[in-house]
């Protein structure tokens, strides 16, 4: 069962630069109990993708539906059916973590008792009860991720909405929602995720749709979009910069791509399909033109590759927001992500 499904929607907002096309076609199925991973750099129509879909905004044209529910004519029974975890903590600040979850319940008209006891249990669920009972306004950003998390989750809903919610954290903070992401994966949800991080939607998706001009160009596992790229890329850093233009032709004949310089001069870097065979044929081939290395080694393709290889841009290219009341875009800065959350709390009930 397709427990999420788009077709053809698109949106176009109004600025004082002219129209910005944020979704030109959007198509996306989501199967039940499966992640789908949304990748692509700010501007590409992430945000406004997952508004259509959880009702915060009409599209232009096209369908969607959630769970066999239209989004826009079945509205209020959509939202009784998903949660949402946005770019931005949607909660009050001036509330413990406890009072906010069993302030999300009430809005649910779950009962009292419910509330506090379903609020309880999501406090422990992620590892929150030594600060459960604090104003979140002392949490770190990784305690407000996760109380966030946990207030979308309040209803066990059957479809979960998580717009980056890895944005600012750090490494183990990042690690430990992905756990919980797994485990509620694991249980049956049904997870639509964006991201900028190709390492989290390799860790985390079972399938990847990459987007860019507000519509789908590449779909797939993560290993089958990084085959598009190039199974590995080679590196090397130069001892003279004087000798690059010979050691351009080297990797030419191993890569799978055109070589590329850094800005220094000095680091060179190819796509190549058979990652260790490349590397030693092409150190030897160095070694023999009497060209001296700092280093040399492999790595894997980064989502900038990606989107190099299949836009004809990096993601720095691009680092407008497809949603016009982004806090990048937004003078009024908190007010801004206040009026935010207060949509995403309007949403949830």
């Amino acid at each position: 069962m397709a427990m999420i499904e788009a077709r053809g929607l698109t949106k176009t907002y109004r600025s004082k630069s002219g129209p910005v096309h944020a979704l030109t076609g959007l198509d996306l199925i989501v199967p039940e109990g499966t992640v789908k991973a949304l990748l692509g750099p700010n501007g590409a129509g992430k945000t406004t993708g997952v508004k259509m879909l959880t009702t915060l905004e009409r599209p232009d044209s096209g369908t969607a539906t959630i769970a066999g529910l239209d989004v826009v004519a079945d509205a209020q029974a959509v939202r009784r059916s998903i949660g949402v975890s946005g770019q931005y903590a949607a909660v009050d600040e001036n509330l413990t973590g406890f009072e906010n979850l069993d302030m999300i319940g009430r809005l649910y008209h779950l009962g009292s008792r419910v509330s506090r006891d379903r609020a309880r249990e999501l406090i422990d669920v992620f590892d929150l009860s030594a600060a459960g009972d604090r104003p979140v306004k002392g949490f770190s950003g990784g305690m407000r991720r996760r109380i966030d998390l946990a207030g979308a989750l309040v209803t066990n809903p059957r479809v979960l909405f998580l717009d980056e919610p890895t944005t600012g954290l750090d490494p183990r903070s990042r690690l430990a929602l992905w756990d919980i992401i797994t485990g509620l994966v694991d249980g049956g949800t049904t997870v639509l995720l964006t991201t900028q991080y190709l390492e989290e939607a390799d860790r985390l998706a079972d399938d990847i749709s990459v987007i860019d001009g507000g519509a789908v160009i590449a779909e797939g596992t993560a290993d089958q979009l990084k085959a598009q790229v190039g199974g590995h890329r080679l590196v090397v850093a130069l001892v003279d910069e004087a000798r690059a233009d010979q050691a351009v032709e080297v990797l030419r004949r191993h890569g799978d791509s055109e070589p590329t310089v850094g800005a220094d001069g000095r680091q060179l870097e190819v796509a190549v399909t058979d990652g260790p065979t490349a590397l030693q044929r092409t150190l030897a081939d160095l070694g023999a033109a009497g060209i001296e290395l700092h280093d040399a080694g492999m790595r894997r393709p980064t989502l900038d590759d990606v989107f190099l290889q299949l836009t004809g841009h990096r993601t720095a290219d691009d680092d407008t927001d497809d949603d016009p009341g982004s806090p990048d875009d937004d003078p009024a800065g908190g007010r801004g992500r206040a009026r935010r959350g207060a949509k995403k709390r309007e949403a949830r009930a």
